[in-house]
């Protein structure tokens, strides 16, 4: 089995989902799979992922892992009440292998009851699908990488330099993901190590545990707020009244970066803590942010900038020369960490995901800086949704 705990996933599915239990709690949706890797075979493991997915939905959360959610400091009673109820139900979600050899997941129903699906579930193919086709994983190159990655974030110059683990969905194995965290914890130490995203290890190594929205939070505004335009000023201005203030860091590429900038106006600047890249050239965006914040009349050096898109360690180190001093920095890496075992052809991490694709019956999008992550089944909906928010079709 390899998911055994609900708390093995990423600490943003639980603040999205109290939102969604105190503001949205008959909203409807639906997820869509999709690999962007070509060529990748996983529909003869589509019986062993309905197995691991059945074995997920036999799970719930036992008193100490309740008692850890209820410790944080934003994470309200009633909301851990009614995770102590919970289950994933599995008549929501479905496993089709198709002929083309690819493999069809879709999950519908309610958010409430279906927000806590993804990240597993990408998990499981993941682990899944490695467990096939490497029966002999190259550990040893595994723990090479991750000793080199390690010994470039001790130079001295680089002491400041904080990462964290945003590896869960694209990890390897579970196993190989809580070994790459005790090696860093012990190399790197909480000076350098600012936390994981998943709450499981957290809780399991006594990390800090970080996150706080992710992109199907404001898509699934596009279909719950009053008014489309209006959708992202709702979404920020919707997490504003849940967290007063706390997880102050607003994800900006769910449609782009210039209609982030028009609708993140003073105040939201001042309200929130920072804003997340993870979407289109992160230099040109950490640039165009510490300019927002100074017309804004906001100084850059109180707000915090995080970059989590497709990170390397010696990206993450060029970034961090370009910016430290100039505002908070934070640096999140996920499959480089948690999925790094070898080069092509050998060892290819599979780029995969679960998105958001309906909400309440309507279809939703997101428009990233980077046209491969746009995810999207109604054509006309994304060109309206490119109308309203002044977004330029690509080339």
């Amino acid at each position: 089995m390899i998911i055994t705990s609900l708390l093995d996933t990423d600490l943003y599915k639980f603040t999205m989902m109290q939102v969604v239990l105190h503001q949205f709690p008959g909203a409807q949706v639906e997820y869509k799979f999709k690999c962007r890797n070509p060529g990748v075979q996983l529909a003869p493991f589509a019986s062993e992922i309905r197995d691991e997915i059945r074995a997920l939905c036999g799970l719930h959360f036992y008193d100490a892992e309740l008692s850890y959610l209820r410790s944080m400091r934003f994470i309200k009673s009633d909301f851990v009440d009614f995770l102590g109820l919970f289950r994933l139900n599995e008549k929501y979600i479905t496993v089709t292998a198709l002929p083309s050899g690819e493999v069809e997941i879709s999950i519908r129903g309610p958010w409430l009851h279906t927000i806590l699906f993804e990240i597993p579930v990408l998990a499981i193919v993941n682990e899944v699908y490695f467990r096939n086709i490497q029966k002999v994983p190259d550990f040893m190159e595994g723990r090479k990488r991750l000793d080199e990655k390690i010994k470039l974030l001790q130079a001295d110059d680089l002491r400041a330099l904080r990462i964290a683990d945003y590896g869960t969905r694209r990890r390897f194995s579970k196993a190989w993901h809580e070994e790459v965290l005790r090696v860093l914890s012990a190399r790197l130490g909480t000076q350098q190590l600012a936390g994981t995203s998943n709450v499981l290890f957290a809780m399991k190594l006594g990390l800090t545990p970080l996150g706080t929205m992710a992109h199907e939070y404001l898509q699934a505004c596009q279909a719950l707020g009053p008014r489309l335009r209006d959708s992202q000023v709702f979404a920020f201005e919707s997490w504003a009244k849940e967290y007063r203030g706390d997880l102050g860091i607003a994800l900006s590429d769910v449609y782009g970066m210039n209609a982030f900038l028009r609708d993140f106006d003073m105040y939201f600047c001042k309200l929130f803590d920072g804003a997340r890249h993870d979407s289109g050239d992160p230099f040109h965006w950490g640039e165009r942010m510490l300019a927002h914040y100074q017309h804004n009349r906001v100084d850059p050096k109180t707000k915090t900038l995080i970059f989590s898109d497709g990170l390397t360690v010696p990206r993450t180190i060029e970034l961090y020369q370009q910016f430290h001093g100039r505002c908070q920095l934070a640096f999140g890496i996920g499959t480089n960490l948690t999925n790094d075992l070898g080069d092509p052809p050998d060892h290819v991490p599979l780029q995969i995901v679960i998105k958001m694709v309906r909400a309440n019956g309507q279809p939703v999008a997101k428009l990233s800086d980077t046209p491969s992550k746009n995810m999207c089944e109604d054509e006309k909906y994304l060109a309206y949704l490119r109308q309203v928010f002044e977004i330029a079709t690509p080339p």
